[in-house]
């Protein structure tokens, strides 16, 4: 027989739990009780045919009905007579609700963390209501996550590292381990100009909320002896910050990138250019220097479909980068080092040459089918330099 059981009206109240609405009553002040819970019982039919199921069922809802209360109803029967079938299922308070699923100890203690935000930072009430179960789960920390968000209230644009936050028994682990929260706080009770909306994501939390951040670093060989920027006699290997390098202004015609660091580190000599180790997807260090918009850019990245991938996205903030060693010849010269790309790249890029395009396709609808790659690095030195001698050094 499919009738409620109480173990199925103990999983509706547990259902309401798990939706944070018990718990956000507490915060928000509304209240949801009483309330009905969804009762199927037996029907007339089954009453004449299984009386004794019957019975055995009414037996069970009132012995657990401690948390609840029973609206009973008269059925008349035309063989049985007059009976008492259980009608409606209540539960009349939120204290009610959490004994039936044993969640008092954890209301109280997520009453206490109202009660001290009401206290100390009553606009966070909100959030609260919003996450309560989220809430219980940081209660051994809220004291302290409070204690940021009004170190954060009381100093604007602070313009320091987290490391310097000074804070009894709060260290930048801590705030760190708890950006995401922090996050959604400070977007709460923070005035609108004291948020960069242009920053997002638990990555971008110090820059978003005005602190400082690791700076970002720009690695790069200068190929050029008479270019030299350090009197060393020395392998122009240098790393700077992407500030100081927006500033260098490096009188160099072309520019390589090369995304694997033994080819950066093994770049010929070639006049009046360098090469940039870059790191994949995401050009944040460079894609503001300025002075790079009237060089010669060429890309050199795996032939597979991320590399394609990496490519598209250099060219949303340098449109006139070309490719290099990323051709089909290339990659028929080397079929003996092809290897396998594990998850290959499927979308659209709209930023390729209509050469690139036709290989990324074949690439990504894997016509060989074996999700062909050719690394940079398995590309015989020789033909690097001989593509190097068609590089004429001048911005296309």
């Amino acid at each position: 027989m499919i009738w409620t059981t109480p173990a199925d009206l103990k999983a509706q109240v547990q259902k309401l739990w798990d939706r944070g609405l018990l718990l956000s009553t507490l915060s928000s002040g509304e209240d949801i009780f009483p309330r009905r819970l969804i009762l199927k019982g037996p029907d007339s039919r089954q009453l004449s045919e299984s009386f004794s199921d019957v019975r055995d069922w009414i037996m069970r809802l009132s012995g657990a009905a401690r948390q609840y209360r029973i609206v009973w109803r008269t059925v008349n029967h035309r063989i049985l007579g007059a009976n008492e079938l259980p009608a409606e299922i209540w539960i009349d308070s939120l204290d009610d609700a959490l004994g039936f699923i044993g969640k008092r100890r954890e209301a109280r203690q997520f009453t206490d963390m109202v009660t001290l935000t009401r206290e100390q930072q009553p606009a966070l009430l909100p959030w609260l209501a919003k996450r309560p179960l989220r809430a219980l789960e940081l209660a051994e920390e809220w004291p302290r996550i409070l204690e940021i968000v009004a170190w954060r209230l009381n100093h604007p644009r602070p313009g320091i590292y987290l490391r310097q936050i000074d804070l009894p028994g709060i260290h930048s682990k801590f705030i760190e381990g708890y950006r995401g929260v922090l996050g959604e706080l400070f977007d709460l009770i923070l005035p609108p100009e004291e948020i960069d909306a242009t920053v997002t994501g638990t990555g971008g939390f110090c820059f978003r909320y005005g602190f400082r951040d690791k700076p970002l670093r720009v690695r790069f060989r200068i190929l050029d002896p008479q270019l030299a920027l350090l009197p060393t006699m020395t392998d122009q290997d240098i790393t700077v910050t992407q500030m100081t390098f927006e500033r260098l202004e490096i009188a160099v015609k072309t520019i390589f990138i090369t995304e694997n660091e033994i080819n950066f580190l093994a770049f010929p000599k070639v006049q009046e250019a360098m090469v940039i180790f870059g790191a994949g997807y995401g050009f944040e260090n460079i894609a503001s220097v300025e002075w790079m918009r009237d060089r010669n850019i060429r890309y050199w990245g795996d032939i597979d479909t991320h590399g394609f991938a990496i490519l598209n996205q250099l060219r949303r903030f340098f449109p006139h980068a070309a490719s290099m060693l990323m051709d089909r010849e290339t990659l028929m010269e080397h079929q003996t080092l092809w290897g396998i790309e594990p998850s290959p790249e499927t979308g659209t890029l709209t930023r390729l040459t209509a050469e690139e395009l036709a290989l990324y396709d074949q690439l990504r609808q894997n016509e060989s089918g074996r999700n062909i790659r050719l690394e940079q690095e398995k590309i015989g030195f020789a033909w690097l330099v001989e593509a190097l001698g068609r590089v004429d050094g001048t911005h296309d």
